[in-house]
């Protein structure tokens, strides 16, 4: 068995592993997780927060979000799905009886690699970067992990494809954020951001934990 061989392997079991462990909270759980238009109030609670410290120079930062995202999305769904070809679980004919699907969701034909966790890497590293604040870059990072695991429990992608995934996202916002250094530094001199008011970066923390208060309560209704 040679390395390929033996990587695949290793993916499919861990993907077992995980996707097996499932209980109906759960389910809930992380297919809301994994629904982008959740997050909306998120997105604009750090926009609120960009708004508010940079005022006008916030467009900057803003346009080096979505670049850093659509670079991200483009990589791992515009080009690698369709390069690699590899099937999702939920449509590996070897898995069928086998795969954990919740409410009979099972993606699109290729996998790899994950645009939700691109995304989701992308943009909760890049907008930790440009923040400099504990409490966000704990909080968002936590998000995007959770994320990345949603779409292994949910059976729609392998752990390597969430792994691959992460590491484009990272490497976007790596990129954007060299960018806004390079073209504009005093945008993120720590100087600058050490002033952020705790009131202000405190609401994504706030929205972020009440989103997902949310869930788990609907989640327990259920």
């Amino acid at each position: 068995m040679n390395l390929i061989d033996t990587l695949k392997l290793w993916d499919t079991n861990i993907f077992l592993l995980i996707n097996g462990i499932h209980v109906p909270f759960f389910d809930s759980f992380m297919f809301l997780v994994s629904e982008k238009l959740v997050w909306i109030p998120l997105y604009i609670s750090v926009l609120y927060v960009l708004i508010k410290h940079w005022k006008k120079e916030a467009i900057w930062l803003v346009l080096a979000l979505i670049l850093c995202i659509v670079i991200s999305d483009q990589v791992a769904s515009g080009i690698l799905k369709d390069l690699v070809k590899r099937l999702r679980p939920s449509h590996a004919e070897d898995l069928k009886g086998l795969v954990h699907l919740v409410k009979g969701y099972t993606g699109g034909n290729y996998g790899f690699a994950s645009s939700h966790a691109s995304n989701a890497a992308g943009f909760a590293l890049l907008s930790a970067l440009i923040l400099k604040q504990r409490i966000y870059t704990c909080s968002i990072l936590a998000w995007a992990l959770i994320t990345g695991y949603s779409r292994i429990y949910l059976g729609v992608h392998y752990p390597l494809d969430v792994l691959c995934g992460f590491l484009i996202g990272s490497l976007a916002a790596l990129g954007c954020y060299w960018v806004i250094c390079k073209f504009r530094p005093s945008l993120i001199q720590y100087e600058s951001n050490a002033i952020i008011e705790k009131s202000t970066i405190i609401v994504p923390v706030s929205i972020l934990s009440l989103s997902f208060l949310v869930i788990m309560l609907y989640s327990l209704i259920l």
